[in-house]
């Protein structure tokens, strides 16, 4: 289970709780407040708390009183004109919060985004819990042959190496996890194995645990700068462990700033940005000129991207 029975109490307690506010809200996004969406095997992802909505990104850009124009249609347009033109200050306007629970090895990746505002799960203070990241036969696949730095997914290892790989990882995580709590002489709820010994500090103990070991943070981001985390994580060439969080707040984004949403799906993940000499080769075959790689002013590289975004075979 991911939540924890005590954890669900405090999030019932919680959903109980009815405030007024005159700020501007989001009624779908209130629905799922404190909700845990699961993620791989004992993740999940949550929103504790959030300001403003899509009128909040309106009434910034307009340096306006109150809600904005209240004409969808008018107030819909300048967020697809603000995304499109990558007029971001008014989205910073809006910020939100995530508690996230996450695979070490996914959250080093993921503080490469440093945008955010992080509190983590301290190792020093409490004792980890016996929870790895065990991945699926399915996710088990070969290094990328063109992608250095990642998997090639239809790759998939046959049965036998998915089979010694998950037992590497199964076997190795509970023995780290033992000598991690045999090192600090506490068990699991921090009772004192032996009275006789002092047991190695916290801080210390904690460097055998492996990467795949889970941890927690609060992340908090204003919607500009997630938006381009998003962009880039809730995509086709994400590692797929990092990926499957981004879909979900994409999700969630959907919910809280619909119309900014909706600008974004447009302008950003089903559109695209052309170089200078990838828009004069676009213009050229549009007039019906022959062009290949080698006199376009492009790399073999640049090359063959256009032609894949553009649906050519050349």
């Amino acid at each position: 289970m991911v939540i924890k029975p005590e954890q669900l109490e405090e999030i019932n307690q919680l959903k109980k709780q009815k405030q007024t506010t005159i700020r501007p809200v989001s009624a779908e996004l209130e629905e799922i407040l404190y909700h845990p969406f699961e993620v791989l095997d004992h993740g999940f992802v949550r929103v504790v708390d959030y300001m403003g909505n899509d009128s909040s990104v309106v009434q910034a850009a307009r340096v306006s009183y109150g809600s904005g124009t209240k004409k969808v249609n008018a107030d819909t347009a300048l967020i697809n004109y603000l995304i499109a033109h990558r007029h971001t200050t008014p989205l910073e306007m809006c910020e939100i919060k995530f508690h996230i629970k996450l695979p070490i090895f996914v959250a080093r990746q993921w503080i490469r985004h440093r945008t955010a505002s992080v509190n983590e799960y301290s190792a020093r203070y409490s004792i980890m819990e016996d929870e790895f990241y065990i991945p699926q036969a399915q996710h088990l696949s070969a290094q990328s042959k063109v992608n250095h730095q990642g998997r090639d997914e239809s790759k998939v290892l046959n049965q036998q190496e998915q089979k010694m790989v998950l037992d590497i990882l199964k076997k190795d995580s509970t023995n780290s996890y033992q000598n991690y709590l045999k090192m600090i002489n506490q068990d699991e709820n921090g009772n004192i194995l032996n009275e006789e010994k002092e047991g190695l500090a916290r801080e210390l103990a904690r460097m055998n645990l492996p990467l795949n070991c889970y941890t927690q943070w609060y992340w908090k981001i204003d919607l500009h700068n997630l938006l381009h985390f998003l962009n880039l994580r809730a995509d086709s060439h994400a590692q797929y462990e990092i990926r499957v969080y981004a879909e979900i707040m994409l999700d969630i984004v959907k919910k809280w700033v619909p119309h900014c949403y909706q600008a974004f799906i447009k302008n950003n993940k089903t559109g695209k940005n052309f170089s200078g000499p990838a828009l004069e080769v676009i213009k050229k075959m549009l007039k019906g000129e022959k062009i290949s790689q080698e006199n376009s002013g492009l790399s073999p590289r640049e090359w063959g991207e256009l032609m894949l975004t553009i649906d050519i075979k050349n």
